[in-house]
This record gives C-alpha cells, sequence and structure tokens, in this order.
C-alpha cells in the first residue's frame, strides 16, 4: 500500500530477528488519513502479503480494476505474475507482513498453488491461530507494540515448520543470481529431474511454474534499474537484464505492470 503516495502513515519495523532472514521482507504499519487510493496500479511482486486489517477494507482486483463486490479485510494472497489494482476509502489501517516465497510456504503452511493467483481471505484460510493474531492487533493500540507482536508471532510459527526443500533454494536463489535469464531444462538437469517434476515443486512451493518465476525475477531486475536514473534509456536496460530487444521489455511491463515503461517511470521514479 503506498502509504506515502496518499498521506497516509507508515511504520516500518527496521531491525529484524535472525529467524526472520530470507523470510520476511517487511513489516509495516499503515493508517490513512482520510485520502484514499483510487484504482492505484502495483506491478506483479516477488512477495506474498498478509493484510490484517484495523480499519475499511480494500478494493483490489487482481489483473483489472476491482469490481463492487471485491472488497477485503483481512487476507493474503499468493504470487500473482500481473498487476494488482488498489482502491480504498481513506480510512483503511492495517498491518501488512510481506513474505519471501520461502518465507510464505513456512508460515501458511500448505501447497502455495492454493493461494496463488486469487485473493484468500483470513475465514477462508481457516486457521484459528491467524484469527487470533487478528484479535490481538484490533486490543492493543500502540503501533510499536503491534509491530513488535507480529515479529514475534512469525518467529514463533517458523520455529514449528519445515525448512524448504534446498534444491528448491538453490534453484531460486541461482534465478536471482542470474536475473531470471535461466534456461529451466538447465535447472532441472542439475537437479536430476524432468522439466514437469521440477514444474510441480516450484507450484507447491512458490505457487507458479519456474518459467514464470524467472520472468518476474529478471523484472524486478528491470524495476530496480529503472528505480536508478544512471540508466535512463529502455534498450539499454532491456539489454543489460537480459531481454533480446526492448519491445520485449514492453510486452512484459504490460504483462506484469499493466501499463508501458514510460508510464510506469512517470508514475514510480
Amino acid at each position: 500500500m503506498h502509504a506515502e503516495a496518499n498521506g497516509g502513515m507508515p511504520l516500518r519495523l527496521t531491525r529484524y530477528r535472525p529467524e526472520l532472514a530470507g523470510m520476511v521482507e517487511e513489516i509495516i504499519g499503515y493508517r490513512e488519513n482520510g485520502r484514499g487510493i483510487d484504482n492505484d496500479v502495483e506491478a506483479a511482486a516477488l512477495v506474498v502479503p498478509l493484510v490484517i486489517s484495523l480499519g475499511d477494507r480494500f478494493r483490489i482486483g487482481l489483473g483489472q480494476a476491482p469490481r463492487a463486490d471485491e472488497r477485503y479485510g483481512s487476507f493474503t494472497s499468493g504470487l500473482f505474475a500481473g498487476p494488482v489494482v488498489i482502491g480504498s476509502t481513506g480510512r483503511a489501517e492495517c498491518l501488512q507482513v510481506n513474505f519471501t516465497p520461502f518465507g510464505a510456504w513456512r508460515f501458511f503452511g500448505r501447497p502455495m498453488e492454493e493461494l496463488a493467483n486469487r485473493m484468500v481471505t483470513l475465514e477462508d484460510l481457516d486457521d484459528p491461530e491467524l484469527v487470533e493474531f487478528r484479535q490481538r492487533l484490533w486490543e492493543e493500540p500502540d503501533w510499536e507494540r503491534r509491530l513488535g507482536t507480529a515479529e514475534h508471532f512469525i518467529v514463533g510459527r517458523l520455529r514449528r515448520t519445515s525448512l524448504a526443500d534446498p534444491t528448491l533454494v538453490w534453484a531460486f536463489r541461482h534465478m536471482l543470481a542470474k536475473r531470471g535469464n535461466v534456461q529451466i531444462a538447465d535447472i532441472a538437469e542439475k537437479l536430476d529431474c524432468s522439466r514437469k517434476h521440477l514444474s510441480q515443486r516450484f507450484r507447491l512451493q512458490f505457487g507458479l511454474p519456474p518459467k514464470v518465476v524467472a520472468r518476474m525475477i529478471r523484472f524486478q531486475a528491470v524495476l530496480a534499474m529503472a528505480r536508478s536514473r544512471d540508466i535512463p534509456d529502455w534498450a539499454d536496460i532491456a539489454a543489460a537484464c537480459g531481454y533480446a530487444d526492448q519491445p520485449h521489455l514492453t510486452r512484459d511491463f504490460s504483462e506484469f505492470a499493466g501499463m508501458s515503461p514510460t508510464n510506469w517511470r512517470a508514475k514510480v521514479v
């Protein structure tokens, strides 16, 4: 949620316990000041959010503007290879945890393909521990203590869960190191499995097939480079990130961000 963009209150936990390294990207407190969000578009990201609502619901549409019935309070949403469109009333307030793909798999303790490409409410998760966690946040008015409560709760759950498949940890880190410019067949060969089996394992722990995950990683490299003013030319960014040419980069912007590269940069940078 773009709190800074609409005058809202962003409060981030800046120091994390060692157990959260590689599991959580950030824990954020968010409160609007009366100015809502009007169909703000966020590009596809490699995080899985958990949002605990403490105020009005958000309007959220995956890949399109939200319908009238697409209103969500407390929810999560697995990886989605497309833009997310968000609206609010100006009275939204929430705590948001952005998990890494491996952190999400361990925290939620279920196949991530059950969460990918969809919005899942807290009620649909059918997780009494999460319902109790929401109640504790509702009863705690101090934001600093809310963030501390969230960190403690997440660490406790992670300690009770299984570690991620080490071969998939290697595969994902390899993709990151190569900025997504990898051949899935080569990874399958290194892991001594078929591409079909590798895809099944990726869907279990990431929710998406490896080729899509690799493309999302490459796109994140594009966004990181595009936020810098040192490389203003899109053709240079396309070449640096392994695209065949600029039109292929533009295609990914349309698919993952719902807009052209130029429009994205005007909005973000």
